[in-house]
């Protein structure tokens, strides 16, 4: 593994962790709102075992990329990013998009004229949502603003919002997530001006930007695939099913013991299904 910086902006920096070799076809992983890069387990190991090049990606104000002191945490400043980081990557990859990420990569390659990427998966995330579950997914950001006493305490909220998921014995992964501060406590490492963001849009800009999203599927020209966690409180199957409906090109795969967090959950099998997609496409 090689941890690598990219300039998109003067002085302003995408960290990635990369594994495999750079000559490979190239592999990004965007992860959702409020993860880092180091929520995708051990599949960009696995897959860039595989033959590829994998870059898991820490989107703006999250980890250790640069976080914004305008709060410009908007889908169009999460996808410039990216932009930047293919250009400079000089290659088109594929994208593996979890739900904020996966939105990223829906709009840059939908609204763009011309491909930046091979295939896109999308993970667990459609242009329409359930409000049930991004309220939770809210309300679960919100209620640790104020840090944790320990990891452990940490590893107990986990387990609450996620009881679907096995308790890990080795909480080293969770710990990367978490900041320890001045005042002796653990701080998500993410700007919380960005839930300030999402928390402040009308019903009126859902509607639209759910159009748009729906437009911009709608334009994709490259292989696309959507892995939908089976017990998901974000994308139901009917979201699945209108989304299939009005996309008829966008190929789908169900990882039945899974929730919203589908890599974290059943990350064999989401791996699996990722690279099937990948070898057929490349």
């Amino acid at each position: 593994m090689q941890t690598i910086k990219f300039e998109v902006f003067p002085e302003f920096f995408i960290v990635a962790d990369t594994f495999g070799n750079p000559e490979d076809k190239p592999v990004i992983f965007l992860h959702g709102g409020g993860q880092t890069r180091h929520s995708w387990g051990d599949s960009a190991k696995t897959i860039a075992s595989n033959g590829y090049y994998s870059i898991a990606l820490d989107a703006r104000g999250h980890g250790d990329s640069s976080w914004s002191e305008s709060g410009s945490y908007n889908i169009e400043d999460l996808g410039k990013d990216l932009k930047e980081v293919i250009k400079q990557l000089g290659k088109k990859p594929a994208l593996v998009g979890a739900s904020m990420g996966g939105l990223t990569s829906l709009i840059a390659e939908g609204e763009s004229e011309i491909s930046i990427s091979s295939a896109i998966i999308l993970v667990d995330i459609a242009p329409k949502t359930e409000q049930k579950g991004i309220e939770r997914i809210f309300a679960f950001m919100a209620s640790n603003k104020h840090g944790f006493a320990s990891i452990e305490e940490a590893a107990e909220s986990v387990s609450a919002y996620l009881p679907n998921r096995t308790k890990p014995k080795d909480h080293s992964r969770l710990e990367k997530n978490l900041r320890l501060r001045a005042d002796g406590r653990y701080y998500w490492h993410w700007d919380m001006k960005m839930l300030e963001l999402w928390k402040s849009i009308t019903p009126d800009q859902q509607i639209k930007h759910e159009t748009r999203m729906y437009q911009a599927a709608k334009n994709l020209k490259v292989p696309t695939m959507i892995v939908r966690g089976g017990m998901s409180d974000v994308v139901s199957e009917k979201v699945m099913a209108e989304f299939l409906d009005e996309v008829p090109h966008v190929r789908s795969v169900n990882v039945s013991d899974a929730g919203h967090m589908v890599a974290g959950d059943s990350n064999h099998a989401f791996t699996n299904a990722v690279l099937d997609f990948l070898k057929e496409v490349y």
